[in-house]
């Protein structure tokens, strides 16, 4: 299959089976979902998820981030991973927020990445999340996922090299939800150590599916036999 047929099954695919893709981060406003974005670092959104409530309630705006201290900061977020680089990092974004931004979020990714704790993930998640801009955001999920079905080469290396090939052959319109649609495979279907390849519906353009097909076939025979 050409890299052109690949793309066009991949978003034929899921423009169809899931036309609605969203982060499975819960906020209400920009400055929620920023703060949960850098909070979600090397953490799961569930275990976020169960934080940012009393956080979002006692921290509602950039000002009150501002104003606070590292002390009454922590104890909100000491659940999460590295919890107190994250806590250095809330201070100071709110804190620039106030002062450089005048308490608005940016709305683009080189204004964003000067906040601290955002870098250039973060920044795709935010513009295209709330402006539905083409960034595509490149997490462990995209980039494994991405790779198994063969929308990039195996010898794509870094994030930004994954992000570009998606780029450019993704159609523009549909960039700021393939981005939904690669992470939420691999997260429920693509797993890393054991891809649930049986139950998945879009192995007829996967790559790792059609090197791996025989091996998996036997597999399943064996098993079958087995269970005789």
């Amino acid at each position: 299959m050409l890299k052109k047929e690949r793309y066009k099954a991949f978003t034929d695919h899921f423009s169809t089976h899931m036309p609605v893709a969203e982060t499975e981060l819960e906020y209400e406003t920009p400055f929620q979902l920023l703060i949960a974005v850098v909070l979600s670092a090397q953490c799961t959104d569930k275990r976020i998820n169960m934080v940012t409530p009393a956080l979002f309630r006692d921290f509602p705006t950039p000002e009150h981030l501002a104003s606070s201290t590292f002390d009454e900061l922590f104890p909100y977020i000491k659940s999460v991973s590295y919890p107190n680089n994250k806590t250095k990092h809330l201070l100071g974004l709110g804190k620039m927020l106030v002062e450089d931004f005048n308490s608005e979020i940016p709305s683009t990714v080189k204004e964003l990445v000067k906040l601290p704790g955002v870098g250039r993930k973060t920044a795709n998640v935010i513009t295209s999340v709330v402006w539905n801009q083409p960034n595509m955001a490149v997490d462990t999920h995209v980039f494994r996922v991405s790779k198994r079905l063969g929308l990039v080469p195996q010898n794509a290396k870094t994030p930004l090299e994954v992000e570009k090939q998606l780029i450019k052959h993704i159609p523009k319109e549909h960039i700021h939800i393939a981005h939904h649609w690669l992470i939420l495979h691999g997260r429920y279907v693509c797993l890393a150590r054991k891809p649930k390849c049986e139950a998945c519906d879009i192995t007829h353009f996967c790559r790792y599916y059609e090197k791996n097909k025989a091996k998996m076939e036997m597999e399943k025979e064996l098993l079958s036999g087995t269970k005789k």
